[in-house]
């Protein structure tokens, strides 16, 4: 289906920088919207329902996956996330620009939802500064970062599957390509000619068959 907003899903292995340009993305262009997921854990600090996440109970959770209501979710620490495929409906049907910033296996989810979800692939540019990115943190004990780097295998051999792939060497230019793709989805005919359809008009430009 085709929905006047586009909806982005971006992926990557732990420590490629996706969140970082993700955030920068967004403080750049006011346009693109982050989806609130579903989560069965508590709320922390001063998250607020429907901000931050829409925090259901275990049965209100059971009843939405019986229903077939998440484009995607995962078991995350014996909690779950999911995002509402109905939310994500009726944002892209009203005209916004929705990204998803998830793990690849609920990027090709959504994808099998919403065929014309763009999949966004962040690589860092070799192993030996994905680990240094990684041990920089300071945020993992080294068996930990070991996980990561050995679950990075697996996730970057699923980079095929996506649309679209920017390799995160140096920040400024990977933010500069994924705003390139951002803006290039909005210039695609169908948004054009929905956006600026006086134009067209004008110009005298019959629609196409």
């Amino acid at each position: 289906m085709d929905h006047p907003g586009n909806l982005f899903v971006v992926s990557a292995p732990s420590g490629a920088g996706k969140s970082s340009l993700v955030r920068a993305l967004r403080e750049f262009d006011a346009r693109v919207y982050p989806s609130v997921s579903h989560t069965t854990r508590a709320p922390r600090g001063q998250e607020k329902h429907g901000r931050e996440y829409y925090f259901v109970s275990d049965a209100e959770f059971d009843v939405m996956v019986a229903n077939n209501g998440f484009a995607e979710w995962a078991n995350v620490h014996g909690r779950r996330y999911g995002t509402a495929k109905k939310s994500l409906e009726e944002r892209i049907q009203g005209g916004t620009d929705v990204l998803l910033e998830i793990d690849y296996q609920g990027a090709l989810q959504v994808k099998q939802a919403f065929p014309s979800a763009v999949l966004i692939f962040i690589l860092p540019p070799s192993w030996d500064e994905l680990r240094a990115r990684l041990e920089n943190r300071g945020e993992d004990a080294p068996e930990v970062i070991e996980l990561r780097l050995k679950n990075a295998e697996e996730e970057m051999a699923q980079v095929a599957k996506f649309d679209f792939v920017i390799i995160n060497e140096l920040f400024e230019s990977a933010l500069f390509d994924l705003k390139a793709i951002i803006h290039a989805q909005r210039l695609k005919y169908a948004a054009q000619r929905r956006l600026r359809a006086d134009t067209f008009e004008s110009l005298n430009i019959p629609e196409s068959n």
